[in-house]
């Protein structure tokens, strides 16, 4: 009974084990170029589509995150809930595999050359998160992105450029999950269930999250970092984030 949630819980654990023995080396250059970035008064701008949004918005805004990390959402792409009717799956699968929409996505905001931009993609194949990394690349930004790399090799890229995305990346962090993400398989259906992907990102998010904070704090950075609200006793929690959403808004206005 139950052997189904104790193998996904064994596989979850697996992935995170696989990333730890496997991708600390990536994850440490990763974070180095995100924390010059960020050093210098530069973004390290985050974009995933479906799924992968959820370690974007994990992330930042976020106890314990901190300012330098710019959260770039399109709602089609995000907010999937209604699962029917308006903004649901259907549209959804469509709008990822749109060649182009990302090129009038990046339209939207401004960007340095010595930004980075860091995608989330599982498959690295869809086209709105190639069309992010070329145009990234086009404005002379680092792209650095974190999917089932090794699982990706051999896939055929939905996006006319002929590549995927992790071919794309000038750095790649391998999220160690199953190309099919979902883990378990059952008796009587075809399909699996207990998707990892979601997991394998998080992991990868904080590892990398806190090994930039590490490297600012080793430098002597100030760090604009998020309080919690909710502990009782801190009197100046709310101070604290007022700076943080200040020096937040200070930086989104190019100040």
């Amino acid at each position: 009974m139950f052997e189904v949630a104790t193998q996904w819980l064994a596989n979850a654990r697996g992935v995170m084990a696989k990333i730890e023995e496997t991708q600390q080396e990536n994850i440490v250059k990763a974070a180095t170029v995100m924390a010059d970035a960020i050093e210098k008064g530069k973004w390290v701008h985050t974009f995933g589509c479906g799924h992968a949004t959820i370690p974007i918005q994990e992330m930042y805004p976020r106890i314990g995150g901190f300012v330098g990390f710019h959260p770039i959402c399109e709602l089609p792409l995000t907010f999937f809930t209604q699962i029917v009717g308006d903004l649901g799956v259907h549209q959804f699968v469509f709008l990822e595999r749109v060649e182009g929409y990302g090129v009038q996505i990046m339209k939207g905001y401004n960007f340095d050359p010595e930004d980075v931009m860091w995608i989330f993609s599982h498959t690295g194949i869809n086209n709105v998160n190639i069309d992010i990394a070329l145009e990234a690349k086009k404005r002379g930004m680092k792209v650095i992105a974190y999917g089932s790399a090794e699982q990706a090799k051999g896939k055929t890229t939905r996006h006319s450029c002929g590549k995927t995305i992790f071919d794309i990346a000038d750095l790649v962090v391998d999220s160690c999950a199953p190309a099919g993400d979902a883990s378990v398989p059952l008796k009587f259906n075809q399909d699996p269930v207990g998707p990892v992907s979601t997991m394998a990102f998080i992991t990868c998010v904080w590892m990398t999250v806190c090994t930039v904070a590490e490297i600012l704090d080793s430098r002597g950075v100030k760090l604009y970092i998020h309080p919690s609200h909710n502990v009782p006793g801190d009197t100046t929690a709310p101070e604290r984030l007022a700076a943080c959403l200040a020096e937040y808004k200070r930086r989104v206005a190019g100040v």
